[in-house]
């Protein structure tokens, strides 16, 4: 089967070409332009550029499977957030409209999912995990961390849905990448900061963190800002204080993680944030079998919807 899943996230346009049978992915993706000095967008502004870029990245994609006819047969999209009632952000409808655009021309079945489905999948594919779907296969954890999200979900494998998932924990202010971005728009980097703060901080060999306290395995990460905040007022080495922020980082994660895993021995890590491998060496060493999104799987993308369309699309074959 030939599937195409198109994301149109807070910050990416994104589509992507699913092969089922050679098992390879095929993305494009663009990110959404912010101004020098801002930390994002408004809603208005997202929707007006994933207008303008995704008919330039579904062309893109089609001059990229080169005699392959851009023809799926079947479309997946993302409409919202999370898979709760309640999560919607207008970014989605300019995906949603354009799916339902190009499914209903080529007469082919459209498949809604979320964002944080797309982020897992696409992390589960990148990990080479997918057996982890199986139908026999035991619920596992999975973080998603972005700009948008710190969460911690159970993903219970179900014939009917694909994947069923249920919150565990969060953060309950502050999202990890918004405090990577504020600390770092602090030591004068371009947003989005998360590449350019990882390089910084590996000048420093600093262990320092942040003093970790959870509620009920929730966190709390404004208090990071603030002490990043009075680093730079105290003159303290940008490096330093960058490796500090990534190290506050992983050492709540760490402590999500051991406070959720209880009853789960396997622990996927998904999201823009977890393509840092200063973070990621820091989750490697806990004592659970973990996974990775690899780092183009990892920032927002759209071949985690991709898989979900194909998974829908086999469930009602077979």
């Amino acid at each position: 089967m030939k599937l195409l899943g198109i994301d149109t996230s807070n910050y990416t346009t994104s589509c992507a070409w699913y092969d089922t049978d050679t098992n390879r992915i095929i993305q494009k993706k663009q990110l959404l332009p912010v101004a020098e000095g801002q930390a994002g967008l408004r809603q208005s502004d997202a929707v007006f550029h994933h207008t303008r870029q995704l008919p330039l990245m579904i062309t893109q994609l089609a001059e990229a499977l080169g005699d392959t006819p851009l023809k799926p047969d079947a479309i997946g999209v993302s409409v919202s957030p999370r898979p709760e009632e309640g999560s919607y952000m207008p970014c989605f409808l300019t995906g949603k409209g354009t799916a339902q655009i190009l499914a209903v021309s080529h007469g082919i079945p459209l498949y809604e999912t979320s964002h944080q489905h797309g982020h897992i999948l696409a992390a589960l594919y990148s990990a080479g995990c997918l057996s982890w779907l199986d139908a026999d296969a035991p619920s596992f954890l999975a973080f998603h961390v972005s700009g948008g999200t710190t969460d911690c979900v159970r993903c219970t494998p179900d014939s009917k849905a694909v994947l069923r998932i249920e919150p565990v924990s969060q953060s309950l202010d502050l999202k990890a990448g918004q405090a990577i971005d504020r600390v770092g728009l602090m030591l004068g980097l371009r947003f989005p900061c998360g590449q350019a703060l990882e390089q910084l901080a590996m000048q420093s060999e600093s262990k320092a963190h942040m003093q970790v306290k959870l509620k009920d395995g929730c966190c709390s990460l404004s208090g990071l800002q603030n002490q990043c905040e009075q680093m730079v007022k105290n003159g303290e080495a940008a490096p330093d204080i960058a490796r500090y922020c990534l190290n506050s980082i992983a050492a709540v994660l760490r402590a999500m993680t051991k406070a959720a895993a209880e009853q789960h021995s396997r622990v996927l890590y998904a999201g823009g944030v977890m393509s840092d491998q200063l973070i990621q060496d820091q989750l490697r060493t806990l004592p659970f079998e973990t996974a990775f999104a690899a780092p183009e799987f990892s920032c927002d993308n759209a071949a985690g919807v991709a898989i979900f369309a194909a998974r829908e699309a086999l469930k009602w074959q077979s």
